[in-house]
């Protein structure tokens, strides 16, 4: 319960500042309760019955069918997410339809024929968002400019959005999610299945002052691990009309994280 608490409160703070009440955070843990007990505690890959539910998850048994009910009627929950604008910036510097002739992000045009920027909307996934959208959300973010001659330039290979918007909001959700099954996995796994990698570098006597030099250490070594696992992942995924198959796909990353007290 104490370590529960632990990881409660950062999430907590979250919830309030966006206008969560306790009642309404409750509401959502009683139903994750039942659809968790219901899909992941079943035998033979069976759901868990109403009963078991109930012994599971200490709700009366109408209760469980009520919150079945709403699982059913409801939208499914949002799964792993990648922002459009994030996609768009890893395609730009690794797809060689897109970079120059020295291997960096090419100056795009938005629209026209061959590399554009409208092109490299389509090849990362993100033809369904207007490309002045994206290119407002990247411009406030810092990522990219629009030169004088009409041509975009990419400055940043990440997106961060600065507000605390529905993007971000999900994001939060996904990071959070991501930790989480990682651990599960390690603390839930038998002896025949592999561990997740996960690791910690902390010191709990660092001086404050350190502070801004670990920021530009991490700015600098943490990017450059991260780009190299995205080249990696690229390298390796499923390409279009090559014969793979979705059911053969899974997803796949690695994350690295400023932890501070």
């Amino acid at each position: 319960m104490a370590a529960t608490r632990q990881w409660l409160k950062p999430a907590i703070q979250v919830l309030i500042r966006c206008g969560i009440t306790w009642r309404e955070f409750a509401e959502l843990a009683k139903t994750a309760y039942v659809e968790v007990a219901t899909t992941q505690f079943g035998k033979r890959g069976r759901p868990t019955n109403v009963s078991r539910t109930a012994v599971l998850t200490g709700l009366a048994r109408r209760e469980v069918r009520t919150q079945r009910e709403r699982l059913a009627a409801g939208p499914e929950a949002l799964t792993g997410y990648v922002t459009k604008a994030s996609l768009v910036l890893s395609a730009w510097h690794l797809d060689p339809h897109f970079l120059d002739s020295a291997g960096k992000p090419a100056l795009l045009e938005l629209e026209g024929e061959g590399a554009t920027f409208t092109a490299l909307l389509r090849r990362c996934g993100a033809g369904d968002v207007r490309p002045s959208t994206l290119l407002r959300e990247l411009r406030n973010a810092g990522a990219i400019c629009e030169r004088d001659d009409g041509r975009i330039e990419a400055l940043k290979r990440v997106y961060v959005p600065h507000a605390m918007d529905e993007e971000l909001i999900r994001l939060w959700g996904t990071v959070l999610g991501d930790v989480a099954n990682t651990y599960v996995h390690n603390l839930t796994r038998d002896a025949t299945t592999s561990a997740r990698f996960e690791r910690a570098a902390l010191n709990d006597r660092v001086l404050t002052s350190a502070l801004p030099e670990f920021q530009q250490f991490l700015d600098k070594e943490g990017q450059a691990f991260l780009e190299r696992v995205d080249a990696w992942l690229t390298a390796h995924e499923a390409k279009a009309g090559k014969g793979g198959s979705a059911k053969a796909t899974i997803r796949l990353g690695a994350g690295v994280y400023h932890l501070q007290d």
